[in-house]
């Protein structure tokens, strides 16, 4: 892997995020969740969901005062399978952790569980969240909506989030099965690495109001947030891709992340009022754990997985590939080259970090691209 941006050990940017989100409000026990959730996504190369977006999605917002740094876990209705959770616009990251372990305690009593959550916020990646359960030898299933980006096929206007269903499954190998992705062709965080890094968008993943694909990665960012662009759904731009499946499956997330919990949807979650105020986004989300060892026992489904996945991988490769992978192998690849490296920031994210040190007087850190 080639890589040219400088490293920061892993050790000192935990410890950096965890100091910066207690200066504004967040408990420290609850900082530490979100800084790990946040590096996780940088762990497995989802940047578009890392330390790009510590200052931006949350910091901003804690002082823009539409998340609440300390955050009131409210059990609304609970049966031994099930739960409805409020989070009353706290820290995402922390609802989704404990709203997944919840799941978790009734899967090993029951054998599933599911939690349906409202009034929540922005959580970070969604395997962090199905891995928890890998780590159980459990099935793991979320899904979350998010403020308006994707245009339904035939459509021009923003209407779903870019709403990922994520999976994730325990294997008899070194990492487990995690299929993590968007519903959309792409998503906003990722358009945001774009845009950071001088990139275009490549065409067919935004549409604008006007029926035609856009690639100007700046541009997109400004169009989204006032309704003249929006992401296409996965499959891309009109029927000849099948976009009407990602269509589909972003419309069943919105369904099961607001009607299970009475929750906000669609232009509900704008992020602004009548006004054009900022507001709190109100997002849904919903978590799944199922125990493998109330089918067949853990091992023998572990085995089982495990082989199908080694059978795809070893399946005959197209001309000039050298190699098949599988969800959740790329990210493993990444951590294994990171993991004794340290978390990799470009020029932007480095001058956030710099400015968010000496904007709450944490002198006693020092970046190794400091000179």
């Amino acid at each position: 892997m080639q890589e040219t941006r400088p490293f920061v050990d892993w050790k000192l940017m935990e410890d950096f995020m965890v100091a910066v989100f207690e200066k504004v409000g967040v408990p420290t026990e609850d900082a530490r969740i979100c800084a790990d959730v946040l590096l996780e996504s940088d762990r497995r190369g989802i940047e578009s969901h890392g330390c790009n977006r510590f200052k931006p999605i949350y910091i901003d917002r804690i002082n823009d005062g539409i998340l609440n740094p300390v955050t009131e876990f409210e059990v609304v209705k609970e049966t031994p399978t099930t739960a409805v959770v409020d989070g009353h616009n706290g820290m995402g990251m922390v609802i989704g952790t404990k709203a997944m372990q919840m799941a978790i305690d009734k899967a090993k009593q029951y054998g599933m569980g599911m939690v349906a959550v409202r009034n929540s916020t922005h959580y970070g990646i969604a395997g962090y969240y199905a891995t928890m359960c890998t780590q159980n030898n459990m099935i793991g299933i979320t899904g979350t909506n998010a403020r308006p980006s994707i245009a339904p096929t035939f459509g021009v206007e923003n209407m779903l989030g870019t709403n990922p269903i994520t999976f994730g499954i325990p294997t008899d190998e070194e990492f487990p099965f995690v299929l993590d992705c968007a519903t959309s062709i792409s998503q906003r965080g990722k358009i945001e690495f774009y845009a950071r890094m001088g990139m275009d968008t490549p065409a067919g993943m935004v549409i604008g109001r006007d029926g035609t694909a856009m690639t100007d990665s700046v541009q997109i960012l400004e169009d989204l947030n006032c309704q003249k662009a929006a992401l296409a759904p996965l499959g891309g731009i009109g029927e000849t891709l099948a976009g009407y499946k990602g269509y589909g499956y972003a419309t069943v997330v919105e369904i099961l992340s607001a009607a299970l919990q009475a929750g906000s949807f669609l232009k509900m979650l704008s992020g602004k009022d009548e006004n054009g105020n900022k507001i709190p986004y109100p997002l849904g989300h919903f978590f799944i754990a199922i125990d493998t060892e109330a089918f067949v026992g853990a091992e023998s489904f572990k085995k089982t997985a495990g082989e199908i996945l080694r059978q795809l991988r070893a399946s005959q490769k197209a001309p000039g590939e050298d190699r098949i992978y599988t969800a959740g192998e790329k990210e493993h690849d990444v951590w294994m080259f990171r993991k004794d490296k340290g978390v990799p920031v470009g020029e932007a994210v480095q001058k956030e970090l710099i400015s968010m040190r000496d904007q709450y007087g944490l002198t006693e850190f020092k970046f190794p691209f400091e000179k």
